[in-house]
């Protein structure tokens, strides 16, 4: 006689009792590093654009523009909190759909949606709607540093010990372009000054 070779069903409803307890217990530590990962992606994003702009400027040596904007069509106003960015030689205000183009005004260089890589649970939050690198790769001598805080919106989270990670971008004069975290000390290499 053959013995047939299987799980019960007692032994398959334990087993898929012993799963959902596990998931259940995973989920909320998978749900916060879903959310550090898009706040690290969207901190990249605006990062990634300032140096495209400090390149841009060094190698056309004139003056380069990173922007955050509301929208990246005509209708694009500059905006502190804008989730999309654009790198132009002019002021892109309203010209955003315009293509990229090195004769015609506002001479788009790079443009990016917001929507690529992050999500409604981020938001950007800075002093200036516009940096503006030199030729030389740095900041005006009248402008002041400029930091680009990104958070969940519901920043209680962000603090020391909290279970979000917020992050800055920090543009010194000399234009130096970081990423830090303004949860660590200053005394910590990752920690914003």
């Amino acid at each position: 006689m053959k013995t047939l070779r299987g799980f019960s069903l007692v032994e398959l409803l334990v087993g898929i009792a012993i799963f959902s307890i596990l998931a259940a217990l995973a989920a909320p530590s998978f749900s916060t590093w879903i959310l550090n990962a898009k706040i690290r992606t969207t901190a990249e994003s605006i990062q990634t654009g300032l140096q495209i702009a400090r390149t841009e400027a060094v190698k056309r040596n004139t003056t380069v523009r990173f922007q955050l904007i509301n929208s990246t069509d005509d209708s694009c106003d500059l905006s502190t909190s804008g989730p999309h960015w654009v790198v132009s030689m002019d002021s892109a205000k309203s010209k955003c759909g315009t293509p990229a183009s090195d004769t015609a005004a506002p001479r788009i260089i790079q443009l990016r949606n917001g929507a690529e890589g992050s999500d409604s649970r981020t938001t950007v939050l800075a002093g200036l709607s516009s940096v503006v690198f030199n030729g030389m790769g740095r900041l005006p001598a009248t402008s002041a540093p400029v930091a680009i805080d990104v958070k969940n919106p519901t920043s209680d989270l962000c603090l020391p010990g909290g279970r979000v990670r917020c992050l800055r971008i920090e543009v010194k004069s000399a234009g130096q372009i970081r990423m830090c975290d303004p949860a660590l000390t200053t005394s910590d290499s990752q920690g914003c000054s």
